[in-house]
């Protein structure tokens, strides 16, 4: 018999499911570690410490060239805090200050998962390109395209696949993978707009998460910042390819 728990972790509702009440104590006790885990990094990097790094990872021009910071034109509470300024048109700008610091937050985060354990999913035609090569040079899982109902949940399912982190490119296109992820207790990272639902986001990093040149940059950097902190590419190292290479091509 399956059975479905609401678990709440400060204001965070999760979602997790037992088999029997046998390990439903675990079960318990891991979606707790996990969420813990993403808002101990949120809180031990976000802020002060990463203040002290003046130096963005790029040049403030590229973030702009490649339109990070375009937001829509609607926001909500939660990522009111992430918004620069609005246009006079009303479209709301994304701090990009906040987009490197999340980068780096969430890389610190990220390396320390196994590969393997990571998937990254992308709905959207323009992400799914980013999504590929962010997973080949960082040893993750990539989903692109449709993602298949019991992906993560039904384990009879031939493509099933158990993770420990999901990363998602846009929280309401991917919403399925989210969904899952979060009835097993799966801590997430996702790219968040300025209208993205965050309910259940572990970790957000802010930024344009529609635009094809800001996709790629967002993985790209974050592949490289994720290498980083693993320590398979030096503090200074680069990617082997630009960023340009993570770029969806146009029909």
């Amino acid at each position: 018999m399956i059975n479905i728990i609401l678990l709440y972790v400060g204001e965070k509702r999760i979602n997790y499911i037992y088999e029997s009440e046998a390990n439903r104590k675990d079960k318990l006790n891991l979606a707790k570690e996990r969420v813990n885990l993403a808002e101990g990094y949120e809180d031990k990097y976000e802020g002060k410490d990463i203040e002290k790094e003046i130096e963005l990872l790029i040049p403030l021009e590229a973030y702009l060239a490649a339109g990070i910071r375009i937001g829509t034109n609607m926001k909500n509470k939660f990522m009111e805090r992430f918004i620069y300024s609005v246009r006079p048109d009303g479209l709301y700008l994304i701090d990009v200050r906040k987009t490197d610091e999340r980068i780096r937050v969430a890389a610190r985060f990220i390396a320390q998962f196994e590969p393997r354990k990571i998937v990254a999913v992308s709905a959207r035609q323009y992400g799914q390109r980013p999504v590929q090569k962010f997973c080949s040079l960082t040893g993750c899982i990539p989903i692109t395209g449709r993602f298949l109902p019991g992906t993560f949940t039904n384990p009879a399912f031939e493509e099933f696949i158990e993770l420990d982190l999901l990363i998602v490119s846009d929280p309401k296109a991917d919403h399925q993978a989210v969904s899952e992820a979060v009835s097993m207790g799966i801590p997430i990272v996702a790219l968040c707009n300025t209208d993205s639902l965050c309910s259940f986001i572990d970790l957000v990093i802010p930024t344009n998460n529609k635009g094809r040149k800001a996709l790629a940059l967002i993985y790209w950097l974050l592949a490289r910042q994720v290498l980083r902190e693993r320590g398979e590419l030096p503090p200074d190292g680069d990617l082997p390819v630009p960023p340009e290479d993570f770029e969806s091509k146009i029909a």
